[in-house]
């Protein structure tokens, strides 16, 4: 099974790496070798850079290694290149809709549905927070990374 995940925020240098770094990790664990992973912002601010210093080292005592990844815009493309684009909240789930080819293939939807539990609907950003806003996303991304593998094994795995 082939599937292609997309994982989105504003900058692309908080949430949606920390997606991306997390999803890959799990997905590995759990067998789910074939399947691509990518993140990207709807804004081009920090294209080509490395994901913010405090994702990385919050990630990296988790034991995600972020150090690779680095920043880059949705494009139009996109929508045919992935299965789902997940965005991490409703501002650039809205903004993914508002630039979605009429045809595309990609399914839309919010990160957070995969969650289990109790759990908002929306991944905070943590960028203007201090370190627990960035232990936060790891705790919801880990939770709808599991949901999702769980989903992904279910639609034929």
């Amino acid at each position: 099974m082939s599937v292609r995940i997309l994982f989105v925020c504003l900058g692309n240098i908080c949430r949606s790496p920390t997606a991306e770094g997390v999803f890959r990790q799990r997905a590995a664990a759990a067998g789910l070798s074939l399947v691509k992973i990518d993140s990207a912002g709807t804004a081009g601010w920090h294209v080509g850079k490395a994901p913010d210093a405090r994702t990385v080292k919050a990630a990296a005592r988790r034991g995600y290694d972020l150090s690779m990844l680095r920043a880059r815009q949705v494009g139009v493309d996109d929508f045919n290149a992935f299965d789902f684009i997940l965005a991490m909240d409703e501002q650039n789930l809205a903004e993914l809709r508002s630039i979605q080819p009429a045809q595309s293939v990609a399914e839309l939807g919010l990160f957070l549905e995969y969650a289990e539990g109790p759990v908002p609907r929306e991944v905070p950003d943590p960028y203007y927070g201090g370190d627990q806003g960035f232990q936060t996303v790891l705790d919801l991304v880990e939770s709808a990374s599991d949901g999702l593998i769980r989903r992904l094994r279910g639609v034929g795995s």
